[in-house]
């Protein structure tokens, strides 16, 4: 499974205010994948989640799911503006 980005963006999209504004840009490396996620700013918050919770959960599937298919690590940066 290499649709790490969509799978991120259905999940953020459930949380936040303003899915429309979501944007997962996947980047590409020899041992990482990196998902850069952007979202609207009043979004952020949720996003993150108290003392960074929401983030982390997030992470965690993705790290999961990276794990049980065998792939490449998986990283979520969260941008701001």
């Amino acid at each position: 499974m290499e649709g790490y980005d969509d799978f991120v963006e259905m999940i953020v999209k459930k949380l936040v205010d303003y899915p429309e504004d979501v944007k997962v840009t996947q980047v590409d490396s020899d041992k990482t994948i990196i998902l850069e996620l952007e979202v609207n700013n009043d979004d952020l918050g949720k996003v993150i989640g108290k003392n960074g919770r929401t983030a982390r959960a997030i992470r965690t599937l993705l790290t999961a799911s990276a794990a049980k298919n065998g792939s490449r690590k998986a990283l979520l940066e969260i941008l701001e503006d």
